[in-house]
């Protein structure tokens, strides 16, 4: 900034490695970036030329903890903004700007988008329709839910991520088990209608309380199967013309208003019954898409989440208006699985719509983009089945997310 005023400062917090596009984007506009990461990754592949300084701290503080650990860093640094870079960070974020009153999504508007009841609740009110469910507290209710619903039914964590955490319950007395192993733990978790059927996504970004971005993806096998039951995760973008398309570009603007979302990118997940072929809303986030989904929307759209996040924040700091870059009209397809291997050798793998390989220890993935949704969906569906054979490896779904 060359007008002698003082660089916004922008401090960014990830108990996970991600987020180097925001942080190169924000620096590249101006700002001072900080980032507060845990020890374990501090030699972790951050942008450390975007840096103005790497701070870390132990693994497993508590949001009180890190409240004091950065008021004592304030002190001789000033925050404009604070920004989680992962979904586990989204909370102890909203407690600081609370506590610092730094602008942002403070604890209320955050846990629209980190609890799943909280979530459930405003959908519903707002007339969005969602699989049936009921907050785990009075046994009365959860007795009369059981009678109601039929089931199975998922006992899902309220507040984690992914597939993490959840337990398919099959017979009223399997849930009475799992209460009882939890004890106090049991409400912060909500009992939901198992919907069988394909699960969709929408990236999104939104100013000023308006949708300017919907990216609508369709999911191969739901990420609970994969996670649950192992497999290969792929997903694609859908032809925005298609009718699955305009329903969930629909749906995702009430969710996101009901939500009260002003300014920012979210990830919001939506599943089609086999039942009765409506879209039923599982669960939005404040944040980028994980699994490689901001590449694969920028191969296809010409925009990344983590660019244009980082440009929001920006622009909220400086009171300027954000706009849209210029949008591609294509598509592209990821296809991800652990592998057996540690480096995977995809060099098998050579049609031309590759765009990307993964690299990364026993992981094998390809992002592949064509301006033919027909061709995307063709080599996500041979890649996927490919990958069963080449690389494909599972592990158990952990009940806690570790860094």
């Amino acid at each position: 900034m060359s007008d002698g005023k003082q660089q916004p400062g922008i401090l960014c917090i990830s108990t996970y490695e991600k987020g180097q596009a925001f942080m190169r984007e924000a620096a590249r506009l101006g700002c001072t970036v900080s980032l507060l990461t845990v020890d374990s990754l501090r030699d972790a592949d951050w942008p450390r030329e975007a840096l103005a300084e790497l701070l870390t701290m132990p693994v497993g503080l508590t949001p009180e903890q890190v409240l004091h650990t950065v008021c004592y860093l304030a002190r001789g640094r000033k925050f404009d903004r604070i920004v989680a870079l992962d979904e586990f960070d989204l909370e102890v974020a909203a407690l600081l700007r609370e506590h610092m009153r730094v602008p942002g999504m403070g604890e209320t508007a955050t846990r629209f988008f980190r609890d799943k009841l909280a979530m459930r609740v405003r959908a519903k009110q707002a007339g969005v329709a969602v699989p049936e469910f009921t907050g785990v507290f009075n046994y009365d209710d959860l007795r009369a839910f059981m009678a109601d619903v039929p089931g199975p039914w998922l006992l899902k964590p309220r507040t984690n991520a992914s597939a993490i955490g959840i337990k398919p319950i099959d017979e009223p007395e399997q849930l009475w088990r799992l209460l009882d192993e939890l004890g106090d733990l049991q409400s912060h978790y909500v009992l939901e209608r198992f919907v069988a059927g394909e699960v969709y996504h929408v990236e999104g970004v939104t100013w000023n309380g308006k949708v300017l971005f919907a990216a609508p993806h369709k999911y191969g096998h739901p990420p609970m199967q994969t996670m649950h039951k192992g497999g290969v995760f792929t997903t694609r973008s859908l032809p925005p013309g298609s009718d699955d398309a305009k329903e969930l570009t629909t749906i995702h603007a009430a969710i996101l208003k009901a939500l009260a979302m002003t300014s920012g990118v979210t990830h919001t997940e939506f599943i089609k019954s086999q039942s009765d072929g409506k879209f039923y809303f599982l669960e939005t986030a404040a944040r980028v898409g994980g699994a490689y989904i901001a590449e694969l929307v920028e191969f296809a759209k010409g925009l990344n989440p983590w660019v244009e996040w980082a440009r929001i924040e920006v622009a909220t700091v400086l009171g300027s208006k954000y706009r849209l870059p210029k949008l591609k009209d294509g598509f592209a397809g990821g296809v991800i699985s652990l592998a057996k291997q540690e480096e995977p050798d995809l060099s098998g793998y050579t049609d031309r719509e590759i765009v990307m390989r993964l690299k990364k220890h026993h992981h094998a993935g390809l992002i592949v983009a064509s301006t033919s949704a027909a061709r995307v969906d063709a080599l996500v569906e041979e890649y996927g089945e490919r990958f069963l054979t080449d690389f494909s490896a599972s592990q158990p779904v952990p009940d806690k997310p570790s860094a």
